[in-house]
C-alpha cells in the first residue's frame, strides 16, 4: 500500500455514480431478464472509461472501478456463489422506529425512485455455499477494469478493488433456519470465509489493493443486534474478524485495507455505536489500513481516539473527510482541517490517506448526492489534501 513522505494522498471508498444506461441494464438483470452479455460488457466498459477519467481529473491518487458492474456492494456475491435462494428478512434500523416522520419521508423517496436496487429482496443461504471455481464474473470484472486503465493511460498511484467480508455476507444474506448444510451462523461463516478467499486471492494477484467492506462491525448493532446485549454483538464481530483473517491468510497485510461503516444513509443515526468500544476488535484485523467515517455529524469527533488508542504498528488510517450523504459542498479549508486533525491524532501524517465517508452509490440506483456534485466533492477532497499537505509537510 503506497503512502507518501511529502503529501497526503487521496482515495474514496468504492462506489461511484453509474450512468442511466448501465443502471437500466443492472435492474433488468436483477429482475431476471435475459440481457445480452456483450451489450452489458460494452456499457460497463463505457462507464468505466468515464469514472476512471473523472477520478484522474479530480485528483484521486488511489482509484477504483466504482463498482460499475455490481448491483450492490454486498449482495453482488449472490451472482458469484451458489447456495442462495428465497428472500431473507433482516429487519430495519432503529431510525425507522424512532423517527416516523423521517421514515415516511424516506418511503416517499423510495417510491419516487423505482430503479433503486434496495427495492429487491436479498436471498438467504438455503444450501451449502460455493464460489464459482472459474471466477468467471470476478475475472470479467477485473479484465474490464484493466482495459479501462489501459485506455486512460492511468496515472493513479495505486488501484483498489472492493470485496464484501464474510461477516457482512452472514448478516446480509442470512442463513435460512431450514438449511441442512449448517448447524449455525458460525458454521456458515466458516464456509463463507473459505469460499470468499478465492475472490480475495484473485484480486490481490492482479496487483490491486484489496478493500474489504465491513459494515457488519458497526452497523449491524442497529439491525440484527438492536435488541440484544452488547456482549452478544462484540462476540459476534469477533467471529467475523477471525473469519476475515483466515480468508486473508495468503495476502500481505499491506495489500489490504478494511472499511468499517455505520450504514450509508442521510438519516438520524440515533443509535450508531461509538467507535471507541469497537477499536479493540477492529485492530485485530490483519490489514494494512483502516477506512472509516470521519466527516458526518455523528462521528466527526472521533478523530481524537487515535491519540489515546494508537493504530497497530505499520497500519495506515483512511479517514472520511467528505460526507457522501448530502449535496452541500465542503470548503477545501474544512477538508484540510479534518485531515490535519486526524494526522495530529495519529502522530504521523505519512500514515494518513484522505477519503470519503463511504461510497456514492452503494447500491445501483440508490444515490443521495447528484453525480455532478459527487465529482466536485472528489475535486474538493484533492484541494483540501493539497492544503493539508502544505501545513503538514511544508511547501
Amino acid at each position: 500500500m503506497k503512502t507518501s513522505d511529502d503529501r497526503i494522498l487521496t482515495t474514496h471508498v468504492g462506489s461511484l455514480p453509474r450512468s442511466q444506461a448501465l443502471l437500466d441494464l443492472l435492474v433488468r438483470v436483477e429482475q431476471g431478464e435475459d440481457v445480452d452479455r456483450d451489450v452489458f460488457r460494452a456499457q460497463v466498459a463505457a462507464d468505466l472509461d468515464h469514472v476512471v477519467t473523472r477520478q484522474l481529473a479530480a485528483g484521486v491518487d488511489v482509484g477504483g472501478d466504482g463498482e460499475m458492474p455490481r448491483i450492490g456492494f454486498s449482495q453482488y456475491v449472490k451472482d458469484r456463489m451458489t447456495g442462495f435462494g428465497g428472500v431473507g428478512d433482516r429487519g430495519t434500523t432503529t431510525d425507522i422506529d424512532k423517527f416516523p416522520g423521517y421514515a415516511k419521508l424516506k418511503r416517499l423517496s423510495s417510491d419516487s425512485d423505482p430503479e433503486s436496487s434496495t427495492r429487491y429482496g436479498v436471498p438467504m443461504a438455503q444450501a451449502r455455499v460455493a464460489y464459482d471455481p472459474e471466477l468467471a464474473v470476478a475475472r470479467e470484472e477485473l479484465e474490464l477494469f484493466a482495459a479501462a486503465l489501459g485506455r486512460a493511460d492511468s496515472a493513479f498511484e495505486e488501484t483498489f478493488v472492493t470485496a464484501v467480508s464474510p461477516g457482512l455476507v452472514s448478516t446480509t444474506l442470512l442463513l435460512d433456519p431450514a438449511n441442512p448444510a449448517y448447524a449455525d451462523d458460525r458454521d456458515y461463516l466458516a464456509d463463507l470465509s473459505r469460499e470468499l478467499k478465492r475472490e480475495y486471492d484473485f484480486v490481490a494477484a492482479q496487483g490491486h489493493v484489496l478493500q474489504i467492506d465491513c459494515p457488519d462491525l458497526a452497523y449491524e448493532r442497529n439491525v440484527l443486534y438492536r435488541d440484544r446485549p452488547w456482549s452478544d454483538f462484540v462476540e459476534r464481530i469477533g467471529w467475523h474478524i477471525d473469519a476475515l483473517n483466515d480468508a486473508l491468510a495468503d495476502i500481505p497485510r499491506e495489500q489490504v485495507r478494511m472499511h468499517v461503516c455505520w450504514g450509508n444513509w442521510d438519516g438520524p443515526h440515533i443509535d450508531d455505536i461509538d467507535l471507541e468500544p469497537l477499536l479493540e476488535t477492529v485492530y485485530r484485523a490483519n490489514v494494512g489500513a483502516i477506512s472509516l467515517a470521519g466527516a458526518n455529524p455523528r462521528h466527526q469527533h472521533e478523530y481524537k481516539l487515535f491519540a489515546t488508542h494508537p493504530l497497530p504498528a505499520g497500519t495506515v488510517l483512511i479517514p472520511g473527510v467528505i460526507d457522501v450523504t448530502y449535496n452541500y459542498l465542503e470548503h477545501p479549508e474544512v477538508v484540510a482541517d479534518r485531515i490535519c486533525r486526524f494526522a495530529d491524532a495519529v502522530g504521523d501524517p505519512t500514515r494518513v490517506i484522505a477519503s470519503t465517508d463511504c461510497g456514492f452509490s452503494t447500491f445501483a440506483g440508490y444515490t443521495m448526492v447528484a453525480e455532478d456534485v459527487a465529482w466536485k466533492k472528489l475535486e474538493i477532497l484533492a484541494e483540501g489534501a493539497q492544503i493539508a499537505s502544505k501545513r503538514l509537510f511544508g511547501a
